[in-house]
């Protein structure tokens, strides 16, 4: 069974929530899922031992939250390459944080992304949940 790690940085909760609903259409196609707060991750070997990466955050005042950054800091020295992966991020007015993630990941770690990064206002506005849940399945097909 594959096995996903999605990580996370919220400031409202929304992130959080999209976060619970991309899990929950990992574990509809048979992935296996943790799910972490960014701030839980304090070493590269945290983030070692999956088949696929999912990263997001909240996008606060144009930038990603200063833990995600943390985390791609460490993501960078925790040999990632060919690795699959997606990004997502919720945001109130610009949301450029998930896509500079889906970025990072695609070009400094040579990732194996999934699409395009998943950008929503709040997992409960127009389809959020069902397209959160699509992200997920998508990545767990992406991993095979």
């Amino acid at each position: 069974m594959p096995k996903a790690l999605i990580v996370y940085a919220s400031r409202t909760n929304n992130t959080q929530r999209i976060a619970e609903f991309i899990a929950e259409g990992l574990r509809m196609a048979g992935s296996e899922v943790d799910l972490k707060k960014a701030g839980d991750i304090a070493k590269p070997e945290d983030l070692q031992g999956y088949d696929a990466y999912l990263l997001g955050s909240a996008t606060y005042h144009g930038e990603m939250m200063a833990s995600m950054k943390q985390v791609l800091f460490l993501a960078e020295k925790a040999g990632l390459e060919g690795k699959c992966g997606g990004s997502f991020g919720s945001y109130g007015w610009s949301g450029e944080a998930p896509q500079r993630i889906y970025d990072t990941m695609k070009h400094i770690f040579k990732m194996n992304m999934g699409g395009d990064c998943l950008r929503l206002k709040s997992a409960a506005l127009e389809g959020g949940v069902v397209m959160a849940q699509t992200y997920g399945k998508d990545i767990a097909r992406l991993v095979g």
